[in-house]
């Protein structure tokens, strides 16, 4: 009997497991862009568990394993900013990093009143480019260099209200 995956919110308990997934992770990354100090890959625990208590983080689980993860936090001017999407490399490619990613913007959408969705990759990130594109990301702006190797390609897309709040106008 196969399990299935769950997706809940972090718990503070998570924190190292989290960490070590997201070093894994990021190492293809790392390899991509030819440089293995970026921030994912340098976070300390103290600034994951920090993460913890601000935003929303949540947890794909497969039994007691922490197989993915996001996090995300609403401004004040209702941007939701979403980052460190992971999964497990054994389950990528099979949806995972799309459910974790919808649940979470269902989230801040009824907790936190988030009226769009904004993340970030890598220029040469094709396969993270490519799924958030799927889901109805939009590039705004121009790529933001960081490095000589690296460029961040902002990416966003609106909150869809949700279907109670949709008003309709009467034809004549």
């Amino acid at each position: 009997m196969g399990m299935s995956v769950t997706i809940s919110t972090a718990e503070h308990s998570d924190a190292e497991k989290i960490l070590k997934l997201q070093y894994l992770c990021y190492q293809g990354e790392a390899e991509l862009y030819g440089d293995y100090t970026i921030e994912p890959l340098t976070q300390t625990l103290d600034e994951l568990r920090a993460e913890l208590a601000q935003g929303v983080v949540l947890v794909a689980r497969l039994g007691q394993e922490v197989v993915g993860s996001v996090r995300g936090a609403v401004d004040d001017d209702g941007t939701a900013r979403i980052g460190k999407l992971i999964v497990h490399p054994r389950l990528q490619r099979h949806g995972l990093g799309g459910r974790l990613l919808s649940a979470l913007e269902t989230r801040l959408a009824a907790e936190a009143e988030a009226k769009r969705y904004r993340l970030f990759t890598g220029h040469r990130s094709e396969v993270n480019l490519r799924m958030y594109r799927k889901l109805g990301y939009e590039q705004v702006g121009a790529a933001e260099p960081v490095t000589r190797r690296l460029s961040l390609v902002h990416m966003e897309k609106p909150a869809r209200p949700e279907p109670s709040t949709v008003s309709y106008a009467a034809s004549a």
